[in-house]
C-alpha cells in the first residue's frame, strides 16, 4: 500500500493506540476517516489529524459498522487501507466471568471488528491492506485472562483465514499481535482487577511497525516476549 493518498479508515482511534497510528498515517500523506466511541474525542482528533470524516462508533452494534464503513469509504471515494484498533480486556479466573462480561469481550474484540473487515473488503483495491490490533495473547493465552485471551485467539484465526482468501486479490491482512503497553487498557478493564504487567512496551515502535506493516503487506507483528522485541514477518 503506497501511503501518500492513501485513504484509510482507522476504528477506535481515540485510543491510545488508535490516536497514534492516525497520526503516523498523516504525517505519511494518507487521507483519514476516523471512528470512536466518543463523538467529542474523534471530532477534536480529527481536526488535529486532517482527517476527511469521522463518526461515532461503538463495534458492539456490528450493523453500525458495516454503515460506518460505507459511510467512510463513499466521503473518501474507496478504500485503500482499514486498521481495527480497538478493543476491552477483563480479568479474573474464568468460573468467575460472567457471560455478560464474555459477551461484550466477544463484542468488541472478535464480532464487531470481523463486522469491520467484511464491510470494508468490497472497497478495497488490489494493493489495499487489513490491519487489526489483537494480542500476544492470541499466541500465549493466560490464566486469569480466559475470555479475553479466547477473544483474541478467534480474531487471529479468522485473520489467518481471511488472509488465504484475499491473496488472489492482492489484498495484504496485518495481524498485529503486540505484548503488553501501557495504553490504560488494563484500567478500563470490563471485570476485575489487571495482575501486576511487566514494563509496557515501547508504543511508538509498536506504532511504527504497523504502519510498516501495512505499506509492505506484511502478515503478522510479533512479540518475543523474553528479548523483548517486536518484528514483522
Amino acid at each position: 500500500m503506497e501511503l501518500k493518498n492513501a485513504r484509510v479508515l482507522v476504528v477506535g482511534a481515540t485510543g491510545v493506540l488508535g490516536t497514534a497510528i492516525a497520526t503516523r498515517l498523516a504525517e505519511g500523506g494518507a487521507r483519514l476517516a476516523l471512528t470512536g466511541r466518543d463523538e467529542d474525542a474523534v471530532a477534536r482528533l480529527s481536526r488535529r489529524s486532517g482527517a476527511e470524516h469521522h463518526t461515532a462508533l461503538d463495534l458492539v452494534d456490528v450493523e453500525a459498522c458495516s454503515g460506518a464503513v460505507r459511510e467512510a469509504a463513499q466521503r473518501l471515494g474507496g478504500l485503500d487501507g482499514v486498521v481495527v484498533a480497538a478493543g476491552v480486556a477483563a480479568f479474573g479466573p474464568a468460573r468467575e466471568t460472567d457471560d455478560e462480561v464474555t459477551e461484550r469481550l466477544f463484542a468488541v474484540n472478535t464480532l464487531g471488528p470481523i463486522a469491520v473487515v467484511r464491510a470494508a473488503l468490497p472497497h478495497l483495491r488490489p494493493g489495499g491492506s487489513v490491519a487489526v490490533i489483537t494480542a500476544v495473547l492470541a499466541d500465549l493465552p493466560t490464566a486469569g485472562m480466559a475470555a479475553y485471551s479466547a477473544s483474541k485467539a478467534a480474531m487471529a484465526a479468522y485473520l489467518t483465514a481471511l488472509r488465504r482468501e484475499v491473496r488472489m486479490d492482492e489484498i495484504s491482512v496485518l495481524d498485529a499481535r503486540p505484548p503488553h503497553m501501557d495504553t490504560g487498557l488494563a484500567q478500563r478493564a470490563l471485570a476485575g482487577d489487571a495482575p501486576r504487567m511487566p514494563r509496557g512496551h515501547d508504543v511508538d515502535e509498536v506504532v511504527g511497525l504497523v504502519v510498516q506493516g501495512m505499506v509492505e503487506g506484511r502478515k503478522e507483528l510479533v512479540a518475543d516476549l523474553r528479548a523483548r522485541t517486536v518484528t514483522l514477518r
